[in-house]
């Protein structure tokens, strides 16, 4: 016996009275007899976000073990080749197995959680058990750490799938993504150009899509200055809302991980899952009862409407493309009920005292590589000493990407310098800190501020010079973005459009301690009336990635 659906069954009835058929008449009633057909979707790994993603799979179209191999095919067409971006130092070569075994946990077991099956791009400073840890350098190529850095850990708890380690300024020393260990990284919208650093990696990967989401770290930019440069979104979030353990350090004081990604939503959705006390990590204790594990709860699409926003104008003149761009991301704030306040600039306070505390405070990065270099395994460098010493002494023969000789004669330098109980170290982060956070905090309070908006990079990417292999050694643009470190407050980064030159711009929503949920509120509101990412000309789409369900 044949079963036929209600509804069309009841339409046929009908349709015999007449004496004719109409072939609209035949599609509406189909329609309304399968729901399904009229509902049907399409799926588009360019801007897939990680619900387009779990829609698929939850409907059958899509396995996560398809969803690995689509990016590993991308990253085989571009990273390598094509426009060769050079983002990748490893990949995962356990990622499709990790996939397929997850397919089969969805189907016995449903969904672990938003995050399962989510590929991810690490920065190479991100310890990873399986996957060598070498923070750009071939000094610790063959570095595997023994665990997993807690926040690699909660990721992968969710589900999440580390499917490559990327590139980064080598010890997180540098703005342009070079390293010893794969050399340049360029910028997937300008391969002309660099990507901005440290986490250059992943902000290129990103643009390009080799992943929905990524890790990066920041010490004075390297989330927010990648971000822009490739115009995706990022997350310098307070110090302490998440673990630095298991982070190869460059300042601790001022260092965090945060994630980056494609949209604001899956950058909100994967800070809750790497929030938490860790109790190897003293600072995550100020975050007690301050921080969430969803953060997309926050998100609403007129967040904006009567928010008193100021606008920093300092660095205005550096580059008139991203002045533009700026001027039209504050008309577009207003369109969205934002009340702005221009004009503004940070006290001369915050702007003086962030290099005055910053650079004595440079002294625990001894200590600091010392703890972390403590934690690898025998045969590897145990201090700044050591780390110099082998780097120079294979900097000459070794090598097909050199480093840059300012790295390890930085190093050399950081074990000769005073201790950290010196008091230019201890006055700096004592009080020198407790100053920049007033002088913030004065100005938000001066002009009743929910929150400071600003672009986030002052210039254009620049075109990248063969002859130089880090940027300490040319005049590198002027940021604001060490303001945040030093207050150790948040920074949320939105693509705000584009210059004459097809590059990305980028505003930041800055705020104080713990503000998270309404800065997070603020760009999504932003990003969802404007929509200003864009795909990158040199990575467009290959076979496969589009289909409907």
């Amino acid at each position: 016996m044949r079963l036929v659906h209600p509804n069309l069954q009841n339409f046929r009835r009908k349709s015999l009275r007449r004496s004719s058929f109409s072939p609209l008449l035949i599609s509406a009633a189909i329609a309304f007899a399968f729901p399904s057909v009229a509902q049907a979707k399409t799926f588009d790994l360019q801007s897939a976000g990680v619900e387009d993603i779990q829609a698929a799979v939850d409907a059958g179209a899509l396995s996560y073990e398809k969803l690995v191999t689509l990016y590993l095919a991308r990253i085989a067409a571009y990273d390598k080749k094509g426009p060769a971006l050079n983002t990748v130092i490893t990949l995962n070569k356990n990622a499709i197995a990790t996939a397929r075994a997850l397919d089969q946990e969805r189907k016995s077991k449903g969904l672990r959680s938003p995050l399962m099956g989510i590929p991810i791009l690490a920065k190479d400073n991100y310890d990873t058990a399986d996957m060598p840890t070498s923070g750009g350098s071939f000094v610790l190529a063959n570095s595997v750490p023994y665990e997993d850095a807690p926040s690699i850990r909660q990721l992968r708890e969710a589900g999440a799938i580390i499917i490559a380690k990327v590139n980064m300024d080598e010890f997180a020393h540098g703005g342009i993504g070079y390293s010893s260990r794969l050399g340049q990284t360029h910028n997937p919208h300008d391969p002309r150009r660099h990507p901005a650093g440290s986490s250059g990696g992943t902000g290129a990967g990103l643009a390009a899509w080799f992943s929905p989401l990524g890790l990066g770290s920041d010490t004075g930019g390297s989330i927010r200055g990648p971000s822009s440069a490739n115009g995706v979104v990022g997350i310098k979030p307070t110090n302490g809302l998440i673990s630095r353990s298991g982070i190869m350090p460059c300042v601790l004081s001022f260092d965090t991980g945060g994630p980056m990604a494609r949209s604001v939503y899956d950058a909100a959705l994967a800070l809750g899952y790497m929030t938490g006390i860790d109790a190897k990590d003293p600072l995550t204790s100020t975050s007690a009862g301050l921080f969430y594990k969803d953060y997309t709860q926050f998100l609403k699409k007129d967040a904006l409407k009567g928010v008193r926003l100021g606008a920093i104008r300092d660095h205005q003149g550096t580059d008139a493309e991203v002045d533009r761009v700026f001027d039209a991301a504050l008309a577009e704030l207003k369109a969205q009920g934002a009340i702005v306040v221009d004009g503004l600039h940070y006290p001369a306070m915050a702007l003086n005292n962030r290099a005055n505390v910053m650079e004595p405070m440079r002294a625990e990065v001894k200590d600091n590589y010392v703890a972390y270099l403590g934690t690898l395994k025998p045969g590897l460098p145990k201090t700044v000493t050591d780390l110099a010493a082998l780097g120079m002494k294979l900097t000459q023969p070794k090598g097909e990407f050199m480093p840059h000789p300012s790295v390890f004669t930085r190093f050399k330098a950081l074990g000769e310098r005073e201790p950290i109980t010196d008091i230019s170290y201890t006055s700096a982060k004592l009080y020198g800190m407790k100053a920049v956070q007033g002088a913030v905090l004065g100005l938000i309070e001066h002009h009743q501020l929910d929150a400071i908006v600003y672009p986030t990079r002052s210039r254009q990417p620049e075109i990248i010079d063969p002859n130089v292999a880090n940027v300490v050694d040319r005049q590198g643009a002027p940021s604001l973005t060490s303001i945040a470190n030093v207050t150790q407050f948040p920074d949320v980064i939105v693509p705000a459009g584009l210059t004459n030159e097809k590059m990305p711009v980028t505003i930041s929503f800055f705020g104080p301690a713990w503000s998270e949920p309404r800065l997070l509120s603020y760009a999504y509101s932003y990003e969802q009336a404007t929509h200003h990412l864009v795909p990158p000309a040199t990575t467009p789409a290959l076979a496969g990635e589009r289909f409907e369900y």
